[in-house]
């Protein structure tokens, strides 16, 4: 706050401002809207970190299709939708030590919890075999749909939302084990 004081910097506030639900309200709900319209979808399924993608687009589609499901994924080790206490995780973008004021705890119908091994090799996983560079929270709601999916009827439709890239995941341990450069005699 001091150094935005300061600079005359705007502060964002992700995780208290209304702005940030609102924007999925307006934008990322409607857009799943438009392309699932007239087509069947059972299951919605991300991750929270500020709690903008699952409180605003959830709510539209809560709205609008009141059939589907959201799903909130969380790290297990950090699980406090779920009413467990934050413990540290690896799952980066993902839960931090407080519920954001712009969650709404009541918007996801079910809670589905990963741990951050799940969430790594999901990722990985997601590039060897698909081509999706993502991040670990992608991963991590990937791991979360793969568990929805195991138990949802046959032919169940499910949309996951994979919001970061793996670019800045390179010094993690999403890369771990993994030599640097092209080059495989280097």
């Amino acid at each position: 706050e001091e150094l935005a004081k300061k600079h005359g910097w705007f502060l964002a506030r992700q995780f208290e401002n209304e702005a940030n639900p609102a924007y999925h309200r307006n934008t990322t709900g409607p857009e799943i809207l438009q392309d699932f319209a007239g087509r069947r979808l059972d299951f919605f399924v991300t991750g929270w970190g500020t709690g903008g993608t699952l409180t605003g687009a959830g709510e539209m589609i809560r709205l609008a299709r009141p059939e589907v499901q959201i799903i909130a994924s969380e790290p297990a080790a950090a699980a406090l939708l779920s009413g467990k206490p934050f413990t540290p995780h690896k799952i980066q973008g993902w839960t931090p030590d407080f519920v954001p004021k712009v969650l709404k705890p009541e918007v996801p119908h079910r809670i589905v919890t990963v741990t951050d091994a799940e969430a790594v090799e999901s990722s990985r996983a997601l590039a060897r075999s698909e081509g999706i560079f993502c991040g670990i929270s992608s991963g991590g709601t990937f791991a979360a749909a793969l568990k929805v999916a195991a138990e949802a009827p046959a032919g169940s439709v499910i949309l996951a939302m994979l919001p970061d890239t793996g670019e800045r995941y390179l010094s993690t341990v999403l890369f771990e084990g993994i030599a640097e450069g092209s080059d495989p005699e280097a």
